[in-house]
């Protein structure tokens, strides 16, 4: 058997959902959302080898992802198996007509127990900053967090995303002086050898692009993490 085959036969336990228009996928940190270029493993080549082979097609596979997150960050990543699917849900996510859950572990403890968080942050040399309205480069990032859980020295926030910025939650909450457990380029005070941080994906909420009917997927928390264990599924 060949990597990519023993690897997508690994997954199945992976897989959160699944049918003949969608397939979402609990990804581990580490591993890339899609090659974007880069020839290395990742998340898009290993589900596209799953469907090849739970499918038994013996051509190309179609297979898009409909969103992506990065690499360091663990949970659902939702890809079409359709064309059609692949066109109906990104004009949702344009429209926000969906919703995306986070749980981060944060250093400290943010000074409200929940609140909105609205910035303008730039992009560039890989890191989001945050700048002032007007900028060149500016754009407007909101989101909801709460506190779920005190754990010692660490606050585990659930984040509802309101917008989709680069490294927008990584950033946010940075700027309010509780960096994501292990992201040491925003700020947090150690991390980890496998280069992991505390940011999962844990819910989504979207639309069936052609049940039209509602469709709720959760990611347990990565069972091998450091960050999550003590905290339960």
């Amino acid at each position: 058997m060949n990597e990519i085959n023993y690897i997508a036969e690994e997954l199945n336990p992976l897989i959160l959902f699944a049918d003949n228009h969608l397939l979402a996928v609990n990804k581990p940190a580490g591993l890339l959302s899609q090659d974007s270029g880069t020839g290395l493993r990742n998340l898009e080549d290993w589900a596209r080898e799953w469907v090849r082979i739970d499918k038994n097609k013996p051509g190309a596979v179609f297979l898009n992802a409909v969103h992506r997150i990065d690499r360091a960050v663990s949970g659902i990543v939702l890809f079409a198996r359709t064309s059609k699917a692949l066109t109906r849900l990104n004009e949702d996510i344009r429209k926000r007509n969906c919703r995306k859950i986070y749980h981060a572990l944060v250093e400290g403890v943010p000074a409200k127990p929940e609140d909105q968080l609205v910035h303008w942050l730039s992009h560039e040399h890989q890191r989001a900053g945050v700048c002032r309205e007007g900028d060149r480069g500016a754009q407007r990032a909101a989101l909801r967090y709460r506190i779920l859980q005190l754990a010692g020295d660490q606050t585990l926030l659930e984040v509802d995303l309101e917008t989709g910025r680069y490294h927008q939650i990584r950033a946010q909450l940075s700027a309010i002086g509780c960096p994501i457990a292990g992201d040491q380029k925003y700020g947090a005070k150690q991390a980890p050898e496998d280069g992991s941080i505390a940011l999962h994906h844990r819910r989504l909420e979207i639309t069936h692009p052609t049940l039209k009917e509602p469709v709720m997927i959760e990611a347990p928390y990565p069972a091998d993490s450091e960050w999550w264990k003590l905290l339960g599924s």
